[in-house]
């Protein structure tokens, strides 16, 4: 398990398996964020398996799929809807931390400096510059 807190409150991670969660909540997490969809992983890291294991751990847990490539403004609303409604710390996790990283980023757009979104998960390894522009047009529309 490989946690990078982007903030107080919400860190990303790679792959996480069902043996982590106890720790994951012994850390401090309320809630955790499953950013892969089942296609992607073996059937013993499937969405039900990762729910089933989360809730009898005491963690509160989303569903969240992001196709890679492919995220959706749905995607980005839906993990703002499960950042807030976590009510506490939350995990999110793909295969490397990058998705659930730049949906953060665009679910904060307007919340945040640009630059804070870009460079925060930038201390990490994400690059994120590519999303420059579309950041700044959210933030304006916010």
């Amino acid at each position: 398990m490989d946690i990078r807190a982007l903030t107080p409150t919400y860190s990303v991670s790679p792959q996480i398996e069902t043996a982590d969660l106890a720790a994951i909540k012994a850390a401090g997490y309320v809630a955790v964020i499953d950013n892969r969809p089942d296609a992607e992983i073996p059937p013993n890291l499937h969405t039900i398996t990762m729910q089933s294991a989360a809730e009898a751990a005491g963690l509160a847990f989303f569903a969240n799929p992001i196709i890679g490539g492919m995220m959706t403004m749905e995607n980005v609303t839906q993990q703002a809807d499960a950042i807030k409604a976590a009510g506490g710390p939350v995990l999110a996790y793909c295969a490397s931390g990058n998705r659930s990283s730049i949906c953060w980023a665009l679910a904060h757009a307007g919340q945040m400096p640009t630059d804070e979104l870009i460079a925060i998960p930038g201390r990490f390894g994400y690059q994120l510059e590519g999303l420059r522009g579309q950041l700044d047009a959210m933030a304006k529309n916010a």
